[in-house]
């Protein structure tokens, strides 16, 4: 007997909802090989990547702390996939709304007033749009592929970053260390939860993602992205500018980049540091895709890549394992996901 791929008629809808799951389970199946080979317990391994991070109340409120931009970027990003528009500098966009934002709360230190937060959020926002105002300009005016333009422009913006916190945002006070002063308390994320950092981020994202539901399934731009993205000569011919969502999609994606940006500096970090965020920007896009590009499944996928921060962190705390293994894992979740995804289009058949 032998394996053939057979194309099916159809997209296979079942796939679509199952292929995420056949990918974790078999990232776990290879999750055992990999601990095994690097000399470790493997199911104690695994015990501490993904359950004993959630044995506590102060952990759990730290998988939604690191859900929280995760969700929140991936649900601007699937936006723009939906429409084929590839927008990879999550990351860039993320720093600069926390450079936005962080710029916002250095200019007016210790300065109280319940309206700082909320317009550092703004900054925030304002500072991710425009970001991804540049990809989305030279794709419109110059046809460029804004894949390349929006991944170049995130180690502009990191090179902005440092150049910052080493020079004129340097905290004086800070033996010369790079990082700004401390914000002030009433440009800090209000905490939910004492005696943990969950902060108002997560109900704010989970009404995003709400908000996203709504637009994408009941507003006439989701309908005009989707249509957009899968029949781009039926969206000529009803009369949809694809220059329009474009636009669109980009600065959603730059913006809701920007506020995550934001919420970290002014949350779970309080000031401006060399390393904003570990990876967030690129990891949303595994985020976005095991989510389904949609918002419900962007929730749920976005804590469970959270998780993988977590568990990585207690692991490598309490097992000594590198901290690599997190990107491992990710990595494998990934490649396990594209594979699966084939089996959308074409179904396995056992042939003589």
């Amino acid at each position: 007997m032998a394996l053939r791929f057979e194309a099916r008629g159809a997209a296979s809808r079942a796939m679509v909802l199952g292929s995420p799951a056949i990918a974790v389970v078999l990232t776990l199946a290879a999750s055992l090989a990999m601990f095994a080979s690097l000399g470790t317990d493997p199911v104690r391994a695994l015990q501490a990547f993904f359950i004993q991070p959630l044995s506590s109340e102060r952990g759990v409120a730290e998988l939604m702390v690191k859900a929280t931009p995760l969700i929140l970027i991936a649900l601007g990003l699937s936006m723009g996939f939906r429409a084929n528009v590839w927008n990879i500098g999550a990351e860039g966009q993320l720093t600069l709304g926390a450079l936005a934002g962080g710029g916002l709360a250095l200019a007016l230190y210790g300065h109280e007033s319940p309206l700082l937060l909320p317009l550092m959020f703004v900054a925030g926002i304002a500072g991710g749009m425009a970001w991804a105002a540049i990809p989305a300009f030279l794709k419109t005016r110059f046809n460029t592929n804004e894949i390349l333009t929006s991944l170049m422009l995130v180690y502009v913006a990191i090179l902005l970053l440092s150049y910052l916190i080493h020079g004129p945002w340097r905290d004086p006070d800070g033996f010369n260390f790079p990082e700004s002063r401390l914000f002030h308390d009433s440009a800090r994320m209000p905490v939910l939860l004492q005696g943990t950092r969950l902060h108002i981020g997560w109900p704010i994202a989970l009404a995003i993602a709400a908000t996203a539901w709504i637009l994408l399934a009941r507003h006439i731009v989701g309908f005009q992205i989707r249509v957009v993205g899968l029949a781009p000569a039926a969206a000529s011919f009803a009369g949809f500018s694809r220059t329009r969502i474009i636009w669109t999609t980009l600065l959603a994606g730059g913006g809701a980049a920007g506020l995550a940006g934001v919420m970290e500096v002014a949350g779970p970090i309080g000031q401006i540091v060399p390393v904003v965020s570990p990876g967030y920007g690129f990891t949303a896009i595994i985020v976005t895709f095991l989510g389904r590009l949609h918002p419900v499944g962007v929730v749920f996928a976005g804590l469970l890549m959270a998780l993988t921060y977590l568990g990585g962190e207690y692991a490598q705390i309490t097992m000594n394992l590198p901290n690599a293994v997190t990107g491992v894992f990710q990595g494998m979740l990934l490649f396990f996901l594209l594979a699966s995804d084939v089996l959308i289009r074409y179904r396995i058949r056992f042939v003589p």
